[in-house]
């Protein structure tokens, strides 16, 4: 079953490559959508795939590569409206 998040991430989460890690976490579980960073020093993210593997994307990204530190994680399921072909970053 396909499952669709938007995701907004806080804390140290940008400069520590983290657009980068979820980038490929999704390429890697084969999960579409997109990251990008916010001016507020969040990062926000939708994302589409199998329920299973959007599950274990969420579980990376609530980690986070080496040096990034996850303060807190909103997850809220959604209608994408839009359609993906790939994960991409977005600027």
């Amino acid at each position: 079953m396909e499952k669709t998040c938007h995701i907004i991430v806080k804390g140290r989460v940008q400069g520590v490559g983290f657009r980068y890690f979820t980038k490929g976490e999704a390429d890697r579980l084969g999960i579409k959508g997109w990251v990008k960073n916010l001016d507020d020093g969040s990062v926000e993210c939708v994302c589409t795939g199998d329920e299973k593997n959007i599950n274990a994307f969420l579980e990376s990204v609530k980690k986070g590569p080496r040096f990034a530190k996850v303060t807190e994680m909103t997850v809220e399921e959604t209608d994408a409206g839009e359609h993906f072909d790939a994960f991409e970053i977005r600027l």
